[in-house]
């Protein structure tokens, strides 16, 4: 087994671990804002609201959960083909794991960041970290989210669809005992 530089199942997992970390922090920071600012129920308020852009809050929230995830189990696949089947990564398939990590950790991530933030911004919610009031709703403001969270999943699918070629080709390949 070779131990010089790190496998990409090393890159997948410490970059969901940081994705993950990612999630907690926001999540203690709703909680802590709420702990300290009690006069309004944050996630009350967004789910009384849900018909509007609050979805965007939450649907952006279990997108990013699931995208962690995806990283997690996408290092799972690398660690059946590099130590399982002994296949390298080398070259343009290193090229094609290289755009699969970026493309899944920006792409995914940057997406479902701008749709939480959308959703804090059109339900007001965001006026509370900023000015300390609730402001108005603004179904107006997610028009301006489309275009951002369309290129972060445009990214997110070239760097899946290069991952799976990067499977199919690496699986093919002969291990490199034989």
């Amino acid at each position: 087994m070779e131990t010089s530089g790190i496998k990409w199942i090393d890159r997948f997992i410490i970059s969901a671990i940081i994705q993950g970390g990612i999630i907690t922090v926001m999540s203690f920071v709703i909680v802590g804002f709420q702990a300290t600012h009690t006069e309004i129920n944050l996630i009350q308020y967004l789910s009384n609201t849900f018909e509007g852009t609050a979805k965007w809050f939450f649907i952006g929230i279990i997108f990013y959960l699931i995208i962690v995830v995806a990283i997690a189990v996408t290092g799972l696949f690398y660690n059946h083909l590099e130590i399982n089947l002994k296949r390298k990564f080398s070259g343009g398939l290193k090229a094609l794991a290289w755009i699969h990590l970026i493309g899944m950790n920006v792409g995914g991530a940057g997406a479902m960041l701008y749709m939480i933030f959308a959703g804090l911004a059109g339900t007001g919610v965001l006026s509370l970290f900023t000015e300390g009031t609730l402001g108005k709703q603004n179904l107006a403001i997610m028009d301006s989210f489309i275009e951002p969270i369309g290129a972060f999943i445009g990214l997110l699918g070239i760097g899946v669809i290069c991952g799976g070629m990067g499977f199919v080709i690496a699986y093919r390949r002969k291990s490199e005992s034989n």
